[in-house]
């Protein structure tokens, strides 16, 4: 195992674009670390610095207390799963396990070995004989994932692994590669864009924009209170209900409707501040009936989630949206309420958590 480290690291691309913006950031020793964000946010570039795909402009990279910054991938110690998995189609199971092997120049019978025990643990031993091509998107994933444990890495790197699996595959991947991460206790980076994932998997993680992190903390952390307006619009199957208002004397103003200052907030905010004010639409009460604290108007539009529906009020002009348990569901054009819970509603203030 080792830690990975990064102090100031920077890459810049020719004609200016800046894909990493002196980024500091510890991962310790067997965590499972997840870096999280929208499409062009510089995550893949991260994980590609990290292994030494990519060069850095500025700042280093330690891995297990070594400046590898100038070191080439292969004296990394580190071991990557790329998003096509990068299995040769010419080569059957067996040859794609051990190739990292053969490049040490582990003798044949040693490396055959140790690819037989490792396809053995993820239920391969019967398709050792067959090329990538004869077999399915999960099998592929796992001859990938084989051949990452074959090296015996410090660390290992997962670029959206799991991106060209089926739905139902993919929830059964991610308990496999949790639980197999777990087993081995290896530091563990893993790209995403799929929140859901990130937050399902990870130990900890950061939420990335335009080459910053703007935030990092545990899955609960960021979900619960996340940092700035950016990651609290990112994070949620449902995003968070994101509401301009004012503080007027010692309650809140938002979308005409008054209410009370939230717990986190209080003693945080005074008389006259512009503020945004966050709750989930999943820590909303919706009642049919008028209640103090809340947020009413028509139900605009009612989604059904399965187990719940995801109701949309219009509020004065503003969509505002409650999670409602299955058969408590309004209809279309009915007056509703949504009574935010006090405990867990945010105020934000020029962007940032109060």
């Amino acid at each position: 195992m080792a830690a990975i480290e990064l102090r100031g690291l920077s890459k810049v691309y020719p004609g200016g674009v800046r894909a990493l913006d002196a980024l500091d950031l510890v991962i310790p020793d067997g965590e499972f670390f997840a870096l999280l964000g929208p499409s062009g946010c510089g995550k893949t570039t991260l994980l590609r610095t990290i292994a030494g795909l990519e060069s850095a402009t500025g700042g280093s990279v330690l891995i297990g207390g070594r400046d590898v910054t100038g070191t080439q991938p292969g004296g990394r110690d580190v071991a990557m799963v790329f998003q096509d998995y990068a299995l040769f189609p010419h080569m059957d199971v067996t040859d794609n396990i051990a190739y990292p092997l053969r490049i040490k120049k582990v003798a044949k019978g040693a490396r055959r070995a140790k690819a037989a025990e490792v396809a053995a643990r993820l239920g391969l031993d019967h398709l050792m004989d067959r090329r990538p091509g004869q077999l399915s998107g999960g099998q592929q994933q796992r001859v990938a994932l084989a051949r990452v444990m074959a090296t015996q890495a410090q660390a290992y790197l997962f670029d959206e692994p799991l991106s060209n699996l089926d739905a139902r595959l993919r929830l059964e991947a991610r308990t496999f590669l949790k639980k197999l991460q777990r087993e081995l206790g290896v530091t563990t980076v893993f790209v995403t864009h799929d929140q859901a994932e990130a937050l399902a998997m990870a130990d900890r993680m950061a939420v990335m924009e335009a080459g910053h992190i703007r935030q990092i903390g545990t899955p609960a952390e960021v979900f619960q209170r996340p940092a700035n307006t950016f990651v609290a619009g990112f994070i949620g199957s449902t995003p968070m209900n994101l509401l301009d208002g004012s503080v007027r004397g010692d309650t809140l103003e938002v979308a005409g409707c008054k209410l009370p200052v939230p717990a986190a907030a209080e003693g945080r905010v005074s008389d006259g501040d512009t503020i945004v004010y966050g709750v989930r639409p999943e820590y909303m009460t919706y009642s049919a009936e008028p209640a103090e604290g809340a947020l009413s108007g028509k139900v605009a539009i009612v989604e059904n989630l399965g187990a719940s529906h995801l109701v949309t009020l219009d509020v004065a002009g503003v969509n505002v949206q409650a999670v409602v348990p299955e058969g408590g569901e309004p209809a279309v054009g009915d007056e509703g309420h949504a009574v935010p819970r006090r405990d867990r509603a945010l105020v934000y203030r020029d962007g940032a958590l109060v």
